[in-house]
């Protein structure tokens, strides 16, 4: 059997470590960013106007997803050791909370550049889903974001290969592989967004808002099979920020259905 411990770590020199916790998000995140480079080219834009937005982007969100995750962990993991904090390594990422912090960076970059904020939208937040699918590998390689106890029956019913199956065997149990759950139900999402929602698309911001719609979706449903869920009180907070993604997402492709700019309409200034 092959178990997580074995293969965490994509290289060690010395005492130095590079986990694949870390390589799936990058490569996530790159394909995200050249995904969006060749849409801005599409669109007429430069398509290296992303560069600095990018990197930028990627601390932004990883600061975001940290911050979200002690916020709701933080006695439990961190009020004993708050140099653990920084140990982002370690696992302990929120994507919800990188979401925030990157929109908030997003809207103030796109408006200092003269960029409107959907039509930029538009172009990269499928690549996002895909972002988000990779970084469930990363929670799958440091043991994270599983869900409850099932049989090893269940498992090989859905003809996983055996390197899954072997590490959802986790403290004496086998459990919902929910990472591929959420990794399959992203891609899915990004496919529909881009080779059907784009091809129906007549306003500006609907891609931008289907995202909301679609991992609004997937998200709610992954995460109530879940075991490490960060909670407020009894609510589980995915499932609440998911509800709230779902109702933005809604309502935002009808205000860009009733008030919005036609894609056939737009020119880059």
């Amino acid at each position: 059997m092959i178990f997580f411990e074995d293969f965490s770590t994509f290289v060690s020199i010395g005492p130095f470590h590079i986990q694949w916790y870390a390589i799936v998000i990058l490569c996530g995140a790159c394909f995200a960013y050249f995904l969006g480079q060749y849409r801005f080219k599409q669109l007429g834009y430069d398509k290296e106007i992303l560069s600095d937005y990018f990197f930028m982007l990627l601390f932004v969100g990883i600061i975001g997803a940290r911050i979200w995750y002690v916020i709701f962990t933080f006695q439990e993991m961190y009020a004993a050791n708050p140099m653990e904090i920084f140990a982002v390594w370690h696992g302990g990422l929120a994507i919800q909370g990188g979401i925030f912090t990157g929109l908030i960076y997003s809207y103030y970059f796109f408006k200092k550049h003269n960029i409107p904020f959907l039509v930029a939208g538009d172009a990269i937040m499928p690549g996002v889903l895909i972002a988000q699918a990779c970084g469930r590998w990363g929670n799958f390689f440091n043991h994270e974001a599983f869900g409850g106890n099932v049989s090893l029956e269940f498992l090989q019913s859905l003809h996983l290969p055996n390197f899954i199956i072997n590490n959802m065997f986790i403290d004496g149990a086998y459990h919902h592989p929910t990472f591929l759950y959420e990794s399959i139900g992203n891609v899915i999402a990004f496919l529909l967004i881009i080779f059907v929602i784009k091809k129906l698309q007549k306003h500006i911001g609907v891609q931008f808002f289907s995202y909301f719609v679609f991992y609004g979706i997937v998200r709610f449903f992954v995460e109530g099979l879940r075991t490490d869920s960060l909670m407020f009180g009894p609510i589980r907070m995915a499932q609440l920020i998911s509800i709230v993604f779902l109702i933005v997402g809604v309502l935002g492709i009808i205000y860009v259905h009733q008030k919005g700019q036609r894609v056939d309409e737009f020119q880059v200034e």
